[in-house]
């Protein structure tokens, strides 16, 4: 049960995390890294890490877009 949910949480996340890769949207990126410490967290529990693979997947590219643009934009 912990797998699929954090599968799902980490799509998700991904929708608005490439909405987020715009300029001056960076300020998304906040919201999917709370999304995906969610979904790490539930996916850690699973025997399978697909689902915390795919959460850690995302939030690397939030923080990335993140840093690139300065922590907001």
């Amino acid at each position: 049960m912990f797998q699929l949910l954090s599968v799902l949480i980490g799509l998700l996340c991904a929708v608005p995390a490439l909405f987020g890769l715009l300029p001056f949207f960076g300020w998304v990126q906040w919201a999917v890294l709370a999304g995906c410490v969610i979904g790490v967290i539930f996916g850690s529990f699973c025997q399978r890490k697909i689902g915390l693979t795919i959460n850690l997947v995302v939030a690397a590219v939030a923080m990335f877009r993140l840093f690139m643009g300065g922590g907001l934009l």
